[in-house]
């Protein structure tokens, strides 16, 4: 088995090459919302998929140009705005998508003994495009699979990694014949709900190919634009307007702290049992979901580790799906960025104090503020280039359990393995492969708060924590 933590070099034996969408696809200029175009989303996500079983490449080359005709805009190029200063748009040009070639020589029940402890090294699982800059990103790079004879041990590799300026795809294949699947997918193109989308369109074609989409997708985005002339109708406390020479802001506060550290990831696994224990005490005063619970709770935790100054305001951001708060709602197949930033708030000292209630009451209010009004209000907003997500004392949560994610089947079973292809300081609430309401909380924090904070989130739990909850430790240095 292997002892290191490092994973072992990618071989790559060819050159990349293009995927196209298999037909004529539209060419056109897309809107991006203003939910879509905040700077705060300017980054790639990157998902981890282990599977026991490789998918022969070119079922996979077959199935991605085919989804490339449904889904085109992902086969485009993001680029600024000629109309509007500071805005992106999508060319939707079918440049398509690279596909490369690799192989790592490592088992998938070597790499599911390293998968809580995700590391730097991790980060060869994607194919890297150079580039001078964000816009440069070739829209969606593909690793596919490849036979290497001349090693003994392996059978195929497939290393897709769709790598689009919105996303991008990897995918190893092991010498067991076990594959690992990468994907970096632009956040102003899909949120976590219309990655899921996309991801199982794109399965459905290899598993299900006589038959029609399980959801159409719709592409256009401009039942999310700001009313004329925008109406800011509510203050919005997950926002700050920074001025053209406030620039310095952006390195205030936690957020720029967290970043000049030295990081490590936590990994904590709470099964049902655990959860149900958090949700005790609350009841019966107050009767609150899983990620209510546990937001409150982790943020508690964090704020707790930090030892911040107990008069400072600290605030905890989470995505919230506004599809169906909106009037009205947002039709099925909408795969852009549907969600908006809730966002709860208090002086850390009465975080810490007070009881699991005080933290519950928070997130919910800012869950429910999230209104028709409300969201268009955000949108307006966002209008004005100069305001920016306020992270100098945030901790922000988004949640990829519940999406789905975990049960992407291409043909040969459902992954052994999900999660982010890297840890950073924002928090991921992530699904766990055969345990539908068992949650992982993933955060990168300062190696020196590292075990405080995982003695906080264990400390309520009680002697049950000790066998179920499950740390990992890894450097990282901020975000993806």
């Amino acid at each position: 088995m292997l002892k290191l933590l490092e994973l072992p070099d990618c071989f790559y034996p060819n050159q990349p090459t293009l995927i196209f969408p298999s037909s004529p696809t539209p060419k056109h200029s897309l809107y991006l919302s203003n939910l879509d175009d905040q700077k705060f989303l300017r980054f790639s996500i990157k998902y981890l998929y282990l599977f026991k079983n490789s998918i022969s490449p070119d079922i996979l080359k077959y199935s991605l140009s085919k989804v490339l005709v449904q889904y085109y805009p992902l086969a485009g190029r993001l680029r600024a705005s000629t109309e509007v200063d500071q805005k992106l748009e999508i060319d939707c040009n079918g440049e398509g998508a690279v596909f490369a070639e690799a192989f790592m020589d490592i088992t998938a029940e070597e790499f599911l003994e390293l998968s809580m402890k995700p590391n730097k090294s991790w980060r060869k699982l994607l194919y890297r495009v150079e580039a001078q800059s964000f816009l440069d990103i070739p829209p969606l790079v593909v690793q596919d699979n490849v036979v290497l004879d001349v090693l003994p041990f392996s059978h195929r590799i497939l290393l897709n990694s769709l790598l689009f300026l919105h996303l991008s795809w990897l995918v190893t294949n092991l010498k067991c014949g076990g594959m690992i699947v990468c994907t970096s997918i632009n956040h102003c193109l899909c949120d976590g709900i219309g990655t899921s989308q996309f991801l199982h369109a794109w399965a459905h074609i290899i598993t299900k190919p006589n038959l029609d989409p399980l959801i159409v997708p719709l592409h256009n985005r401009h039942m999310l634009k700001p009313r004329n002339p925008p109406q800011t109708t509510f203050t919005h406390p997950e926002y700050v307007r920074i001025a053209p020479r406030e620039n310095s802001y952006l390195d205030m506060g936690i957020n720029h702290f967290l970043q000049s550290q030295p990081l490590v990831s936590s990994s904590l696994t709470f099964t049902p049992s655990h959860i149900l224990h958090l949700k005790r005490q609350c009841i019966p005063s107050l009767k609150c979901t899983t990620f209510e619970v546990l937001a409150s709770h982790t943020w508690c935790s964090w704020v707790r580790a930090l030892d911040l100054s107990p008069s400072l305001n600290v605030k905890l951001l989470f995505s919230v799906n506004v599809r169906k708060k909106l009037i009205p709602e947002v039709p099925q197949g909408y795969y852009g960025n549907g969600f908006a930033l809730g966002c709860a708030q208090t002086c850390a000292k009465d975080l810490i104090i007070s009881n699991m209630n005080y933290g519950v009451r928070l997130v919910q209010q800012a869950k429910s503020s999230l209104t028709d009004d409300y969201v268009r209000s955000m949108i307006d907003l966002l209008e004005d280039k100069s305001v920016k997500t306020d992270l100098s004392m945030s901790l922000v949560i988004s949640q990829w359990s519940r999406l789905g994610l975990e049960d992407l089947d291409f043909g040969e079973g459902k992954p052994l393995h999900m999660g982010p292809l890297t840890s950073d300081i924002y928090c991921l609430f992530l699904p766990v492969v055969g345990d539908f309401d068992a949650v992982r909380v993933q955060v990168s924090v300062p190696e020196s708060v590292h075990d405080k904070f995982e003695y906080y989130m264990n400390e309520c739990l009680g002697k049950e924590a000790n066998g179920d909850a499950k740390g990992s430790l890894v450097e990282e240095n901020g975000f993806c």
